[in-house]
C-alpha cells in the first residue's frame, strides 16, 4: 500500500457497504487513495490500533459492531459528539494529536429529516425500536431536536437506562418490544402540526435475523417510518408502513449520510452528493 487509505473495521465485516461508498466517491473525485474493510475481532482491536498508529498512510477508520464502545479506551481523545452518544463510529489520525474518536451516526441519521426538522411543530414524538449502538446515536440526536421518545427493547430496564443517560431532561418512556407487536385500537388525536417518527434502530428484519413484529395501528396518521437496516433495503417494516400510507426512509439514507461526514475528514474533500442516485444503484445492484 503506497497511497493514503482508510478502513472500516468490525466483526463480522464482509457485509459492509462502506468500501463501495467511499470507493465510489474517490473515483468520482479522482483522488488517489483507498478505502477497504478489515476484519478485526475483539481480541485484536488493541493490536490493530497500535499497528495503524505507526502507519503514515493510514488516515483512520470507521467502526462498526461490536467495537463502537470498546474502541474508546484506546483513543487519545473523544470529541463532544461521541462523548454525548457514548460510542465512537469514526477514528481519525492526527499528525500530532494521535487518535481521535468521533461519531457521525447522529448527523447521518438526521440528514434525510432536515426539511422536516426545519419546520415548526407543537409536538414531536419518536417511537424507537432497539437499544444498541445505533439507538444511542438516534436517541441523542432526537432528544436534542425536541422529541418525546418511546424506546422499545427486549429489556425495558436497558431502554430506561439509555433514556436516563442520554436524554435525562425529557418525559420519555421505556417499554418492552412486544408492546408494538399486537394491534391497538388507540384513537390518536389530531396530528396536524405534529411530527411523528417510527424508527427501527435494531437489526430485526435484517437478513439472517428474526423479523420485526410491529403492528402499524401503533403509528399515528402521517408518521414517517425509518429503518436503518440495509440488507434487505426494502424491509417488511417499510412495506407495512407504505401499505398504511406512511412515508418511508430506508437504511441507505443514514449509511450514506454518516459516510459523507467521515469521508471529508479522511480525505479532505467534499463528497459529490449529486451522484447519490448512481451510488444507490451501485449499492443495490
Amino acid at each position: 500500500m503506497t497511497i493514503p487509505y482508510a478502513e472500516v473495521i468490525g466483526d463480522p465485516i464482509a457485509q459492509s457497504k462502506s468500501p463501495k461508498i467511499h470507493g465510489f466517491w474517490l473515483g468520482k473525485l479522482g483522488i488517489e487513495a483507498d478505502y477497504r474493510a478489515a476484519h478485526v475481532r475483539p481480541d485484536q482491536l488493541a493490536d490493530y490500533l497500535a499497528e495503524r498508529r505507526q502507519d503514515p498512510l493510514w488516515r483512520g477508520c470507521n467502526v462498526t459492531m461490536p467495537h463502537k464502545q470498546a474502541v474508546m479506551p484506546h483513543l487519545d481523545r473523544i470529541d463532544s459528539a461521541a462523548g454525548a452518544i457514548g460510542a465512537v463510529n469514526t477514528v481519525l489520525k492526527g499528525v500530532e494529536s494521535g487518535l481521535a474518536g468521533t461519531n457521525t451516526d447522529a448527523s447521518g441519521f438526521l440528514e434525510p429529516l432536515k426539511a422536516d426538522l426545519a419546520e415548526t411543530h407543537y409536538y414531536r414524538m419518536a417511537r424507537i425500536i432497539g437499544t444498541g449502538g445505533a439507538a444511542r446515536a438516534i436517541i441523542t440526536a432526537l432528544a436534542d431536536k425536541g422529541f418525546t421518545l418511546v424506546v422499545a427493547g427486549r429489556d425495558p430496564d436497558k431502554a430506561r437506562a439509555l433514556l436516563d443517560e442520554l436524554a435525562p431532561k425529557g418525559e420519555h418512556h421505556a417499554i418492552h418490544l412486544s408492546h408494538f407487536a399486537d394491534p391497538t385500537d388507540f384513537a390518536f388525536d389530531d396530528r396536524e402540526g405534529c411530527l411523528d417518527l417510527v424508527i427501527n434502530a435494531s437489526s430485526l428484519g435484517m437478513q439472517g435475523q428474526p423479523p420485526l413484529a410491529f403492528d402499524w395501528s401503533h403509528a399515528p396518521p402521517g408518521s414517517i417510518a425509518y429503518d436503518i437496516v440495509t440488507a434487505p433495503l426494502d424491509t417488511p417494516f417499510l412495506e407495512g408502513a407504505r401499505a398504511k400510507g406512511h412515508r418511508t426512509i430506508d437504511g441507505l439514507s443514514m449509511l450514506i449520510g454518516q459516510a459523507a461526514v467521515a469521508f471529508e475528514r479522511f480525505f479532505g474533500a467534499a463528497t459529490p452528493r449529486e451522484h447519490d442516485a448512481e451510488l444507490r444503484a451501485l449499492l443495490t445492484s
